[in-house]
This record gives structure tokens, sequence and C-alpha cells, in this order.
């Protein structure tokens, strides 16, 4: 049914698993995957027996905590996050809005943590969650800082819409990029969803280069974006620092 390696299969048992679909039957796995229902009983059942899913009551399967242990290895994943939370929980005390850390990952970024604010607006991201680069604030601070190569690149690609707001204009997105880099920020304008705006700002690791970004959401009419400015700098600058970041002197 299928020519992909014994590699390929295992993966794609367990690529059949996303934020849409986090509990799955044998069924539903077989399908996803492209494979057949005997193949996936037999990586099923493999994986399972390694703690890679786990099975419920119901025969219902989820993805099991062994992936979670090995996910906390990463260095920008867990160990990042534990690094960053102090720093994230500042943000949120100084504006109790949604605050937010992610990572790239190719032309997308992954969120890694994300706080809740209790009466903020509502956002479509959990950590896990992937938008394009493009489609968010965190994206575009991220995006800015790849290399030239890589920029050009994705500003040629189609981009997509999820708002009438959404940067699709190849020229559009160019001019947005260099506004980051210029202003040290990126503010995101319904791009995602028409009530959201968010501000977020680049981290840096050893040595200067981009790691991750911090952003806060807030309500698109929310008149006060200017005030968050600073503060999501300052928290992207304190997570810098932690990370091993040194700013160049004056003059430097």
């Amino acid at each position: 049914m299928t020519s992909l390696s014994a590699p390929d299969r295992l993966l794609a048992v367990l690529a059949a698993f996303d934020h849409d679909h986090p509990a799955l039957s044998l069924t539903d796995i077989s399908r996803r995957a492209g494979l057949s229902l005997t193949t996936a009983h037999r990586l099923v059942g493999a994986l399972s027996d390694w703690g890679a899913l786990e099975r419920d009551a119901d025969g219902i399967y989820h993805v099991g905590l062994r992936l979670w242990e090995l996910a906390a290895l990463s260095p920008r994943g867990l160990a990042l996050r534990q690094i960053a939370l102090p720093y994230l929980e500042d943000l949120y005390e100084a504006t109790h809005e949604n605050v937010q850390l992610a990572v790239r990952d190719g032309s997308e970024v992954v969120y890694i943590e994300w706080i809740s604010g209790r009466s903020a607006v509502g956002v479509k991201i959990q950590v896990g969650a992937r938008w394009p680069l493009h489609a968010t604030g965190v994206g575009l601070a991220l995006l800015a800082h790849c290399e030239p190569a890589f920029q050009e690149a994705y500003c040629g690609r189609p981009l997509a819409a999820f708002t009438p707001h959404t940067l699709t204009d190849p020229a559009d997105l160019r001019r947005a990029l260099a506004e980051v880099r210029r202003s040290g920020v990126a503010v995101s304008v319904r791009q995602i969803t028409e009530d959201a705006l968010s501000v977020a700002a680049p981290v840096r690791g050893p040595g200067g280069p981009v790691t991750a970004a911090v952003s806060v959401v807030v309500p698109e009419q929310d008149t006060h974006t200017p005030a968050l400015i600073p503060a999501v700098r300052l928290a992207a600058r304190g997570i810098s620092r932690a990370l091993g970041w040194q700013p160049e002197p004056p003059g430097g």
C-alpha cells in the first residue's frame, strides 16, 4: 500500500497526531498515515510498548509521556522555556495580557510557552502550535533576523492569508521586516484573527544570533500599544542575557 521505508512509516504514525487530532483510533491512524490497517496495528503496538503512544480504556490512542521526556531534552524547548519563564511571568504581571514565547522551525513559528491573561483577548495559540512566520508578531521578529537568502525565498513563496489584513504581498512583507530590524520590535495587527494585535521582540543567544521571540497579544483596539513596546523589549533583553548574550558596549 505504501513504498515508505520502515522509519518513515513509524514517523507517519506519529505525524498522524496534531493539535486538531490529539486522540485517534487505530483506523484513524491507518487512514491519516496512509498505511494498511495491518501495518498500522503493528507499528502502533511497537510505539505503545516503547511509550511513545498510550491507549485509553476506549481503545483510543494518545501521544505518550516518553515523547514528552525526549522533547524536554531539546535546548529550544523545555530548557529555553525554563530560562525564559521568570521574564515571561514578569511581562505578564506588567500587562496581564497573553504572553508568548516561540522559536522558528523552518518556515513556521512554534510556540513553546504561553501565559494566558485572565480577561485577555482570545488567541488561536497553544503550546506546540505552529503558524507561518509572516502571520504572527513572533514570526515576523524571527523572520526579520534570518539569513537574507532565506527571507527572499520566503517572500517569494505563496503567503497564506487568515484575515483580510494578513501580510500576503511580498513587497509589504519586505517593508515590515525592514521595520522590525529598524525598530527592534514587530507589531502584528489583525493577522490571524480580526480582534488581536501582538507586539514581539527577538531573543538572542550567545554571540548574538536570534534564537526565539517573545510577545504580548492584546485587543486590536488597545490604545496602550506604545506602552507595551518597552515592556516586551525588556523581557526579550532579560531572556537574552540569561541565555548568555552580551550587548555590544556603546560605540562598539
